[in-house]
C-alpha cells in the first residue's frame, strides 16, 4: 500500500461511544460511559482534547446506549463550559462571558443500542470521506503522540495500525524461590503488548467488515487483517489506561486531581 498522506486536521476520528458499560454500572446507570467524568469533564472530552492537540478536529461518534445525553452535552457545550448570564436585556438568552476554544466538527452517528464494535464502525462508514481515518474507543486515554502514530502508519504502508501498550497488573507480582519471596512488585508492567486502541486505518479496511450487528471489530476483522500481514503495531511505552471499572475511574480522577495527569498534553 502506498497511501497519499493526509494532514491530521482533515482526517475523521471515529470514536466508539455506544456501549452499555456494564462493568461500570455505578456510573453508567446514570450516563453513557463516554460521559463518565474525570475531573468534572467526560472521558470523551479528554480523548477529543488529546486528538485536537495534535491537529485533529473532525470527529465521528458511534452512538448507542443513552445516545441523547451525548448529543445534548455537545448541543449545549457552551453552557457546560462557560460562564454566562441570563435575563440581561429583557430576554432569557444566555450571554456568555468567556470564549469557546474548541473548533471541533462532530458527526453523531446512531449505530444501534446493542450493536457490536465492528457493526458500529460499519454503520458509520458513510462519514469516513478520506482514504485514511483514525479510530479509537470512548473509554481509554493515554499520552499518545497522535502525529507520530499517523506518521508511523504511513511509513509502514499497511492497511491498519494499532497502538500497542504494556498494561499494568492489578495484582502484586512476586518472584519466588521455594517458600521465599525474592522480589515483590506492587504494580508490575506486563512484558507483552495489548491493544490500547488509537488505530489508524485505510478505507480498504471496510472490506474486512460487514453489516452483521453482532460483528466484533476485535475478532475476525483484526485477526484477518493481521493474518494478511496488513496490521502494524505502533509501540507506546508511555502512560495509557482503560476506564473499565470503578477502581480505574477512581485512579484516573486521582491522577487528574494531582494537577499533572500524564495524558494532559494540551495547555
Amino acid at each position: 500500500m502506498s497511501a497519499q498522506r493526509t494532514k491530521l486536521e482533515e482526517l475523521p476520528v471515529v470514536i466508539l461511544s455506544g456501549g452499555l458499560g456494564t462493568r461500570l454500572k455505578e456510573e453508567t446507570d446514570r450516563v453513557p460511559k463516554p460521559l463518565v467524568e474525570i475531573g468534572e469533564k467526560p472521558i470523551l472530552w479528554h480523548i477529543m482534547k488529546l486528538y485536537r492537540h495534535f491537529g485533529a478536529r473532525r470527529f465521528v461518534l458511534c452512538l448507542g446506549y443513552k445516545s441523547w445525553l451525548i448529543k445534548d452535552y455537545f448541543l449545549h457545550y457552551r453552557e457546560h463550559v462557560c460562564d454566562f448570564t441570563i435575563g440581561r436585556g429583557g430576554d432569557h438568552a444566555p450571554h456568555f462571558h468567556n470564549g469557546l476554544e474548541e473548533d471541533w466538527e462532530i458527526t453523531f452517528a446512531e449505530t444501534g443500542l446493542l450493536t457490536a464494535t465492528g457493526g458500529r464502525l460499519w454503520r458509520a462508514r458513510q462519514y469516513v470521506d478520506t482514504d485514511t481515518f483514525m479510530f479509537t474507543y470512548g473509554d481509554g486515554i493515554g499520552a499518545v503522540d497522535i502525529q507520530a502514530l499517523l506518521d508511523f502508519h504511513y511509513q509502514q504502508g499497511r492497511l491498519g495500525t494499532v497502538t500497542g501498550v504494556r498494561p499494568t497488573s492489578r495484582y502484586g507480582e512476586m518472584t519466588v524461590d521455594g517458600t521465599r519471596a525474592l522480589e515483590f512488585n506492587e504494580k508490575p508492567t506486563s512484558e507483552g503488548f495489548v491493544s490500547g486502541g488509537f488505530f489508524v486505518f485505510q478505507r480498504e479496511f471496510f472490506e474486512y467488515l460487514n453489516d452483521d450487528p453482532n460483528l466484533f471489530f476485535e475478532h475476525a476483522p483484526l485477526q484477518n487483517l493481521a493474518r494478511d500481514g496488513q496490521l502494524a503495531v505502533y509501540v507506546h511505552e508511555d502512560f495509557w489506561m482503560g476506564m473499565d471499572t470503578f477502581r480505574d475511574l477512581t485512579e484516573l480522577n486521582e491522577l487528574w486531581a494531582s494537577g499533572k495527569p500524564p495524558w494532559r498534553v494540551w495547555g
